[in-house]
């Protein structure tokens, strides 16, 4: 819905005017399972978006309510012992405790959530929605913060209230994308260097349409793994804070004291690392057979190493390969279904779109979705006028 319409349909459910936010979801290039390792990723925004639109009230609540999602919630501004219900409304609250504790006083408000990013695909959804309510929360407060400092606090939301432990990636491309451009950042330090996409490309989405069931509870795994593996690593050396900091003569020298599934976990994140370097070097340098390559070698250690791919994405990223003008093709996001990200040759994409989603259904029975996008610009207020969306074939 445009956002014109958006503050139409706020004033029928509650009346008045409002102030509307966006924030977009974001893809991943490569880089995966290495931010909450303080690692190196490389995503970038895209053209789907979140809004959320807002108007202060002084009722001492947030009332809460969804044109997507039937649940709606109603919570007071200071509570004693919040706990979540374990639905979309949790992302809302847990911005509110954060920002509470931060000391952003408010005094109530009424949101209106209008969400365009594909649920459940890897393309964060949940992160568009908290940075798209921070920033309408702070708009009616006197409180002001920076992007990195939004990008942390709804970081913290998601991982103590909501109970996903994810990095910081998603909030931080979120908030800072750039029309075209990919950030390689350092989820430690937070540097970031934007680096142009080609012209002659474009990124093409490929949804799965499947999310296995056990993929919440794996990804917690997976992180505790990390842990265990840079706690073992640390009692060889100073300085090893986490898998960020163990070298491929590290895992030489000391991996044989690991258990073969906390070592392949290692050395996923330590070779991602090195191949998001690589590939920010090949994309500036215009090296795409190079960078593409890079993206498949990462899908292999993604399926074998860190065990997060499934079925359904190897046959996305096999049948990319053998399609003209593909350069590279990988899973993105948490894993376990979701999406691959696919680099393919501009003049390509549409016949691309329509040969994968045949052929993937004709594979699996199994109807995708397919994005063409390119690289957009981070949050803030929404716009009113005609927004491009990114070409679907279903």
């Amino acid at each position: 819905m445009p956002p014109e319409n958006l503050r139409v349909e706020f004033d029928k459910r509650f009346g008045g005017n409002c102030n509307i936010f966006r924030a977009p979801g974001r893809v991943n290039l490569i880089g995966e399972h290495t931010d909450y390792n303080d690692g190196y990723v490389m995503p970038v925004a895209i053209g789907f978006d979140t809004y959320v639109a807002c108007a202060e009230m002084d009722s001492g609540k947030v009332v809460v309510q969804s044109l997507q999602q039937p649940e709606s919630a109603s919570f007071a501004v200071h509570e004693a012992q919040p706990h979540p219900v374990h639905n979309w409304t949790d992302y809302v609250r847990g911005v509110l405790i954060q920002l509470e504790r931060e000391g952003c006083t408010l005094r109530g408000a009424n949101l209106l959530i209008d969400g365009h990013v594909p649920i459940a695909a890897g393309l964060s959804s949940s992160a568009a929605l908290e940075v798209a309510t921070a920033l309408a929360l702070l708009d009616g407060s006197d409180h002001r913060m920076d992007n990195t400092m939004i990008a942390r606090l709804c970081q913290r939301a998601e991982n103590e209230f909501v109970g996903s432990r994810c990095g910081i990636m998603d909030q931080f491309a979120s908030l800072n994308g750039r029309d075209g451009k990919a950030l390689q950042l350092d989820c430690r330090s937070l540097d970031v260097r934007f680096i142009p996409l080609p012209e002659e490309v474009s990124l093409v989405i490929c949804n799965t349409m499947v999310k296995h069931s056990i993929a919440a509870g794996e990804y917690n795994a997976r992180r505790a793994q990390c842990e265990e593996g840079a706690r073992y690593f640390a009692q060889f050396r100073e300085g090893i804070r986490a898998l960020r900091d163990i070298t491929d003569a590290d895992l030489q020298r000391h991996g044989g004291g690991l258990s073969d599934v906390l070592l392949r976990r290692c050395r996923h994140v330590v070779t991602e690392n090195a191949r998001v370097l690589c590939a920010a070097d090949a994309l500036e340098s215009g090296d795409l057979k190079g960078f593409g390559q890079l993206m498949y070698d990462s899908h292999r250690s993604l399926k074998s190493d860190f065990a997060v791919s499934c079925p359904e994405l190897d046959i996305m990223v096999e049948l990319a390969a053998k399609v003209p003008g593909t350069y590279g093709a990988r899973m993105t996001g948490g894993g376990f279904g979701g999406c691959t990200i696919n680099l393919v040759e501009r003049n390509e994409a549409r016949r691309f779109s329509e040969r994968m989603a045949k052929d993937y259904q004709d594979a699996t029975q199994i109807r995708p979705e397919i994005y063409v996008t390119g690289a957009a610009k981070g949050a803030g207020p929404a716009v009113d006028k005609t927004k491009q969306q990114p070409w679907m074939s279903v």
